[in-house]
């Protein structure tokens, strides 16, 4: 049985964040291009006090910025973090506290790319130079690839592009209620759409055609990655998938966990009841508490 805790969130967040579904994808568009030219793009560095006792903050650009968190301490790990928010969103200070702890806990630095967004680019403004990004930091040392949301969804197809290319790869995966099949054919989707009091599906459907940029590319494996051929699937890392049934992306994410069974890749899936989309994240959340440790457990084994 979820929390109260869990359940005061389940309420609160998607009245905090206004979540609703869209009157139209024309109106919808027009909205976001207005929110996003008037976004801050720092890195929202002051609602996780702690940062400056771990690590040193800097910015590299490479097509487009990158946020470079470098611990006190010389290291050769690598965190690469890609933040959810429906290809549409920034960085916020939940993705910062949760890509800082797993560095915390396993010595390593974090880089966090600021990805173009959508509806104004596709999956082509940085996907090549995301996995780019990879490339480089699996070539430096032990590197853990992971992302919440829709940037669980483009750790999953940077690692597989990473490995169709050859050379270094991530040493392990982590994928926070990943959005992993933006064509959402799957049979369930509209029966969890009525579960989940965050998501909804015109949304995810507007969003996932501007990702992708047409229709012809809604079933790319660098777009919706579960969809990949189980021989890329089969070679990836061990990988470690969080999703609950009360989100609007489960369905994606049993379509991954059954088709990387049939590949024979090394999955850990934990589905928990009744528990809304990200849950990993929440603050204080026990459900969150017993993800992380979890997740612990992943990376140390």
């Amino acid at each position: 049985m979820p929390s109260a805790l869990h359940e005061l969130y389940a309420t609160a967040i998607p009245r905090l964040r206004a979540s609703r579904e869209l009157d139209s994808p024309e109106r919808e568009r027009a909205r976001l291009e207005r929110w996003q030219a008037g976004l801050d793009r720092t890195l929202p560095t002051r609602a996780t006090p702690r940062l400056a006792r771990h690590f040193e903050v800097h910015q590299r650009h490479g097509g487009f910025p990158v946020w470079e968190l470098t611990p006190h301490t010389p290291t050769d790990r690598t965190v690469l973090y890609l933040h959810g928010g429906g290809y549409v969103a920034p960085i916020d200070a939940m993705h910062v506290r949760y890509a800082a702890r797993l560095a915390r806990h396993l010595g390593a630095r974090v880089l966090m790319p600021d990805y173009p967004l959508t509806p104004t680019h596709s999956w082509r403004a940085s996907h090549e130079a995301l996995v780019d990004l990879a490339a480089e930091a699996s070539s430096l040392g032990p590197t853990v690839l992971a992302g919440d949301s829709a940037g669980g969804g483009m750790a999953l197809a940077v690692a597989l592009s990473q490995l169709g290319r050859g050379g270094a790869r991530p040493e392990r995966l982590v994928l926070l209620s990943p959005w992993v099949d933006l064509t959402t054919s799957t049979p369930a989707t509209a029966w969890f759409a009525r579960r989940d009091p965050w998501l909804f599906p015109g949304k995810l459907e507007a969003y996932a055609r501007w990702w992708a940029g047409s229709d012809d590319d809604l079933a790319r494996p660098e777009v919706s990655p579960a969809l990949a051929d189980l021989d890329a699937l089969a070679d990836l890392p061990p990988t470690l998938m969080f999703c609950g049934t009360r989100d609007l992306l489960l369905p994606g994410a049993r379509l991954l966990a059954r088709r990387m069974h049939e590949a024979k890749a090394p999955l850990s899936y934990v589905e928990e009841p009744d528990l809304i989309h990200v849950y990993p994240l929440l603050p204080g959340l026990p459900e969150a508490r017993r993800a992380w440790r979890t997740t612990v457990d992943f990376l140390d084994s």
